[in-house]
């Protein structure tokens, strides 16, 4: 596709689509909105507590147009956390995976970022251009479309996309054909490793002291703390205005309550500086305060939740529309019982109750009961537990179903005000509550060590690629014999002459795989030749198009005299410039541009009175040591970025070479 025709795609947007690859499965709106009832009751018990940056994944009839078959599609901004957009492919391989019969694409405006995760291991054919309508999800693995280089072969010609109809067909004739490599896919998982419990991981208590409102509003809906910390992340003078005089959360009804955060949303929260309005009543203690960060904490969410219902426009909202007035809902519900989403592990009934550390007969024989319940039937409708997921799954059916299809959807503020409306609460209960907290998370992992970093960098780096932790005395000798040989002086003069000599075209010079596995080698024949057709020394290896045809009748005499003669001039040409040269060696050598070389060997330390003298020609020229002055300047280059990056760093780094941090910092 010509790229001046591509249609600009928003950044930090991702965009997926679910095809039927079965070409005898007829791909019409009602089986594919069957489906989306399917697709997302199996994911539900994933994101009923999974909290958004941005938007929510999300599922919606597309009908057929443009040569794209009807499918099911979505598009989620994930803002400053891309760990939502993995989180999505793990989403949509887990699908593909469930369903054989479904096939995924996914994409945001960096193009094919699934591509550029293992581009170390991309075939050379496989570019941007070439990868249109050929990368998919399919049967819970990454699958490429082959490049046809030959007539009869599977697959496509590099310079040609495939249909999107063609595609599917393809995908499901020859699957086998189109599997990606190992590599290609190891990076893929390599990237997802975690999944699905890294959703926990990945989350974050604290203790707040926020006003009673937010409390009970965050314990029905804690996904609705996402837009809050956006709202006061991305402030301006005009939204603290609404700050000034708190109508909506008044800080004289604070309570502690333990919040839920994404590591995000915290790092976000915590990494900003703020003095609230001395007219807002919100008041800090010391920083010596043991509290004091729960009180910070609390009185930024405050300042959020209050700017979102100021941009709501209004100081109150209707009631809202119960999901069970929707048509889907029952269809939906009927596919979370029938996965057993209402069902709980017998373990999470043992792990709350492992606070207590005896237990009575009675109570013992009810925990024994209640398991054998839950385990056989499901949880009881009407039960505490019950209420909770089915407000969970209301809630993500209101925001990947419904809010797909509305026209107008509810700005956070007014989604806010409807839910706070909706919770009744009492201060003196919330009060109670402050007693009986669980204990918040340890956000040691908002300091990184510099060496965290640099492994962090290596694991990342584009040459390097993920680490294998070794357990044996034999790897770890053999890690540090690696890392010996990064740190070689040696090794830095090898791998720059290596990137010099080796091979470019006009996309650009591409780095040698392993610089210091093959030694560096010079060819001085090679190279005599190349200064001898430069400088005209041998008319036999010049190029022809240099020169006028001769007739076939010139007499050999002739010929004989004129290459003589031609020979003659190359050797006076090149016996011109090399005392072109010298001359201007002598003229240097007095300069601060000669003196700022290192000689080879000793001699270039050895200063005798004829370097003072005013006859400088008569000075014997000592000649350079180019690995020397090399590894010198690429020295005081890196010295001189004080550790950050830039260019010498970077291209060494390219290079596979790590040299150590500077430890002489005088």
């Amino acid at each position: 596709m010509d790229p001046l025709k591509k249609v600009p795609v928003p950044e930090d947007v991702v965009h997926y689509r679910l095809f039927l690859v079965q070409p005898d499965s007829a791909a019409s709106e009602q089986t594919l909105l069957k489906l989306q009832e399917d697709l997302l009751a199996e994911v539900a018990p994933l994101l009923v507590q999974y909290i958004w940056q941005q938007q929510p994944f999300n599922l919606s009839y597309r009908p057929e147009k443009g040569g794209v078959p009807a499918h099911l599609g979505g598009s989620t901004e994930f803002g400053d956390n891309v760990e939502d957009e993995w989180f999505i492919v793990y989403l949509l391989k887990h699908l593909t995976r469930t369903f054989s019969q479904l096939a995924a694409t996914v994409h945001d405006n960096d193009g094919q970022f699934l591509l550029i995760e293992a581009a170390e291991h991309l075939p050379k054919w496989l570019d941007p251009d070439s990868s249109e309508n050929r990368v998919f999800l399919y049967r819970g693995g990454l699958y490429i479309l082959p490049n046809r280089g030959r007539s009869g072969e599977v697959g496509w010609p590099r310079d040609s996309a495939p249909l999107l109809k063609d595609a599917l067909d393809m995908l499901h004739k020859h699957a086998d054909r189109c599997l990606a490599e190992k590599r290609i896919r190891s990076a893929i998982d390599h990237r997802l490793e975690g999944y699905p419990d890294k959703i926990q991981t990945s989350l974050h208590h604290a203790h707040c002291y926020v006003p009673a409102g937010i409390a009970a509003l965050l314990s029905r809906r804690p996904d609705l703390i996402a837009p809050a910390v956006s709202a006061f992340y991305l402030r301006d003078p005009i939204d603290l205005q609404a700050c000034r005089t708190f109508q909506t959360f008044p800080p004289d009804t604070r309570v502690l309550t333990s919040v839920k955060f994404t590591r995000c949303l915290y790092a976000q929260l915590m990494q900003q500086s703020f003095v609230p309005d001395r007219r807002s009543g919100y008041t800090l203690p010391p920083r010596s305060n043991p509290n004091y960060k729960s009180h910070e904490l609390g009185m930024k969410l405050a300042h959020g939740f209050e700017i979102l219902c100021s941009k709501s426009g209004r100081v109150g909202v209707g009631e809202e529309t119960p999901v069970s007035a929707d048509p889907r809902w029952r269809g939906f519900l009927g596919s979370l019982q029938k996965n057993g989403y209402f069902k709980v592990e017998i373990k999470a009934i043992f792990k709350a109750l492992l606070h207590k550390s005896s237990f009575s007969s009675v109570e013992l024989f009810c925990v024994f009961g209640t398991c054998v319940c839950v385990f056989f039937k499901g949880e009881l409708e009407g039960s505490f537990l019950y209420k909770k997921l089915m407000t969970s799954a209301e809630n993500f059916f209101k925001q990947s179903v419904t809010s797909t299809c509305s026209s107008s959807a509810r700005c956070p503020g007014e989604e806010v005000l409807q839910v706070l409306e909706s919770t009744p609460y009492s201060l003196e209960e919330l009060k109670k509550l402050e007693e009986h907290l669980p204990a918040e998370d340890s956000d040691d992992w908002l300091n990184i060590t510099p060496q965290e970093l640099e492994k962090f960098l290596q694991e990342r780096g584009s040459l390097g690629g993920p680490r294998r932790k070794g357990t044996g005395v034999r790897e770890e000798e053999e890690e540090e014999k690696e890392e010996e040989a990064g740190y070689s002086l040696v090794a830095v003069t090898q791998g720059m002459k290596s990137f010099i000599n080796a091979m470019s075209s006009h996309e650009g010079a591409e780095f040698p795989q392993s610089c210091l596995s093959e030694p560096f080698s010079f060819d001085p024949d090679a190279m005599t030749s190349a200064l001898d057709r430069l400088l005209g020394g041998k008319h036999e290896e010049l190029d022809s198009d240099d020169f006028e045809d001769e007739d076939e009748d010139e007499d050999e005499d002739d010929g004989e005299e004129d290459v003589g003669s031609q020979k003659q001039e190359g050797a006076e040409a090149l016996g011109s410039l090399k005392r072109y040269m010298d001359e201007m060696d002598q003229e240097l050598q007095t300069t601060n541009v000669g003196k700022s070389f290192a000689l080879n060997g000793k001699q270039g330390d050895d200063k005798t009175d004829a370097s003072k003298s005013l006859e400088p020609a008569e000075e014997e020229l000592q000649p350079l040591d180019v690995d020397l002055n090399l590894v010198t300047n690429l020295l005081e280059s890196l010295a001189s970025q004080a550790g950050l990056a830039g260019p010498a760093s970077n291209l060494l780094q390219s290079l596979g070479i790590h040299l150590p941090p500077n430890a002489d910092q005088s």
